[in-house]
């Protein structure tokens, strides 16, 4: 399934989302940049459990809440992003508000800034450490900008991958500890297995 929507949209986009596609995408004859605007509202993504969505342009509050599997990249979003987050992937290729990741026990997040530099005072460090990416994240990252640029024809996106080999190195990745810790021992046991 797939449903795209160009123009804005209200709170809760995606809301329960479990397995379609979902693009928002600016109109083509739009005077606006779309990663210096919202189009769409508080809440998109809660609760989702599979798919994938792709906003060209900046979210409201508490984006990607309860997500336990679904896929999204957006342009910017407002505070408490990422909030009580246990499975799927977020990607923000832009600003992003306070209290990022409180409570995210699960899943991962990838943040973009222009120059690499992040304000760890909006993080909320409880349960997540900060990384830099691994190779296996820079692959997934850029199918997914690829997809994002495919679907939305985002300005933003199609800078990062033009400047790809530096730009790449412009993410930091948001990983729960604990999520951390047991991907690392399901791999040992798998390593185990085959030993």
């Amino acid at each position: 399934l797939f449903m795209k929507v160009v123009g804005t949209a209200n709170d809760y986009f995606g809301k329960g989302l479990s397995g379609a596609t979902l693009v928002a995408q600016v109109p083509e004859k739009a005077t606006f940049v779309p990663h210096e605007n919202i189009i769409i509202g508080n809440v998109a993504l809660y609760g989702a459990t599979n798919g994938e969505a792709y906003i060209n342009g900046i979210a409201g509050e508490r984006f990607c809440v309860r997500n336990s599997g679904a896929k999204a990249v957006v342009e910017g979003i407002g505070d408490h992003g990422c909030e009580y987050m246990t499975g799927g992937v977020a990607v923000v290729l832009g600003e992003f508000g306070r209290n990022f990741a409180a409570g995210m026990s699960g899943g991962i997040a990838y943040l973009y800034s222009e120059d690499g530099t992040f304000d760890e005072k909006k993080f909320n460090l409880e349960m997540v450490e900060l990384e830099d990416l691994q190779q296996s994240d820079v692959e997934s990252l850029q199918v997914l900008l690829q997809n994002h640029l495919d679907y939305t024809k985002s300005p933003k996106a199609k800078t990062i991958l033009e400047n790809w080999s530096k730009s790449s190195k412009n993410f930091i990745k948001v990983m729960p500890t604990d999520y951390k810790r047991a991907l690392e021992m399901m791999a040992n046991k798998e390593t185990e297995k085959t030993v």
